[in-house]
């Protein structure tokens, strides 16, 4: 959890704005994000505050689940390669002959980025894997993780939250390359996923007020942090430690222009595109299938 990656969904809960809005809604970290959408699949959670895309792991052509929001807009992940590389802003080349961790499900969204961008993973020797400490069977942040290992020159580079990445620039150790959000790499790339929450077809159909509720309390949560980005500071001192808390404003900060709950026709026609592409989903799959049309639009 600690991470700027789904933020407003952890916020709402501990400012209190999905109380305000009727509900009693309590935070609980499953990772990888595959397991998540099994266990909202199988009934053991409400909602998953998550990559959009991912759905797909659990849902199969998005039959059963529905994105009702999003936390922000754009593919969130950054590259990261470590400092003694020489590597720069926007230098691809330095991923050439690399081992690069990535998360499962995150992972597909670098490798087809490459691709786009005219590489050839075997060809160019480039290794995507998980980070080594990052599965221990315990609760890890993978951003934390990845950027351990890249001080530890367990990995050259990786792929990650904007906490990992802000964490490894600040010890010294890392360089980001890549970040798509903000117009690194192929265009293409900003509507592979986003971070959104989704619930399925079963708690749609039997409670469509407290789906509407949640989705309110993510647009207040994002309204209150764009007037005073300090109560991520908040939040950030109920649930990271110090050091990360210290960062956490202004990651958000930097975020708040992507506060947006809207999911576009647009985005998931680039997110269909990319995960028909990576062989995640067959055809195409209608947006009204996609997505809850009772959120704002």
């Amino acid at each position: 959890m600690i991470s700027n990656s789904y933020f407003p969904a952890a916020a709402a809960v501990e400012l209190g704005f999905f109380k305000e809005e009727g509900l009693d809604m309590d935070l609980e970290l499953i990772f990888p994000v595959d397991k998540t959408y099994e266990a909202l699949r199988d009934g053991k959670i409400d909602f998953v505050a998550g990559s959009a895309h991912s759905a797909v792991s659990a849902f199969p052509q998005w039959n059963g689940v529905k994105l009702v929001c999003a936390q922000a807009q754009g593919m969130y992940w950054f590259l990261v390669m470590h400092k003694d590389l020489g590597a720069k802003r926007g230098d691809l080349d330095v991923v050439k002959g690399r081992n690069i961790g990535a998360a499962p499900w995150v992972d597909i969204g670098l490798r087809r980025l490459l691709i786009e961008a005219g590489y050839d993973l075997q060809r160019d020797a480039i290794k995507i894997a998980p980070v080594p400490g990052a599965f221990t069977g315990k609760a890890v942040n993978f951003g934390l993780a990845a950027a351990q290992a890249l001080e530890d020159h367990k990995v050259d580079g990786f792929w990650a939250n904007g906490m990992g990445a802000e964490v490894a620039v600040r010890r010294g150790v890392g360089t980001v390359v890549l970040d798509v959000r903000r117009g690194d790499g192929p265009k293409a790339c900003f509507n592979y996923t986003m971070a959104s929450i989704a619930t399925s077809d079963k708690i749609i159909k039997e409670s469509p007020d407290e789906v509407a509720a949640a989705v309110r309390a993510i647009v207040k949560t994002q309204q209150a942090l764009k007037a005073d980005v300090s109560r991520a500071t908040e939040v950030g001192r109920k649930l990271f430690e110090p050091f990360e808390t210290d960062l956490i404003a202004e990651l958000i900060r930097r975020d708040l222009p992507y506060y947006d709950p809207k999911i576009s026709r647009e985005f998931v026609a680039g997110m269909n595109a990319f995960s028909r592409d990576v062989g995640i989903l067959k055809g195409d799959v209608p947006y009204e299938q996609v997505v809850w049309t009772g959120a704002p639009s």
